[in-house]
Formats: C-alpha cells, structure tokens, sequence
C-alpha cells in the first residue's frame, strides 16, 4: 500500500454513526500509516481513487463509481 492512491471510509464517517470507539481501527488512519496517499472528499458523497488495479472508494455510496472503474479496467 506504500505510495499507492487510496480513499476510504472517513474518521469523521465513522464518528457520524456512533463507530468510531467500537471499530477496531479507523480506515483513514489505517491507509495513513501505511504510506497510503490518502484523499476524500465531503463525507457520504461518492468519490472513488484508482492506482494501477487497485480501485478504492470512500463508502457505500461510492459503490456505483467503483464497479464503473473496474468494469471499464477489464474491458480493456
């Protein structure tokens, strides 16, 4: 995960549903500390992050985007 581009569920996501004391690590921090370069937008909007084969989405509402991306990278 070193350097790649990556999204995921947001700190303040997790805040929003009461989950941030109860998950065992947070997917911000997590990418964070990994050497992920991280980026987000506005919390529950779609927003999607592709390196190479490895596509990644904010949350559920990036799903759409997501299966865009990949179907898109086989067709080629």
């Amino acid at each position: 995960m070193k350097d790649k581009k990556v999204t995921g569920f947001t700190n303040s996501e997790e805040e929003a549903i009461a989950l941030k004391d109860v998950v065992p690590f947070l997917v911000e921090d997590m990418l964070k500390e990994n050497g992920g370069t991280y980026s987000r937008t506005e919390d529950w909007k779609p927003y999607t992050v592709q390196d190479g084969n490895l596509i990644t989405g904010q949350n559920p509402a990036s799903s759409e985007e997501v299966a865009e991306k990949l179907f898109k990278m086989l067709k080629n």
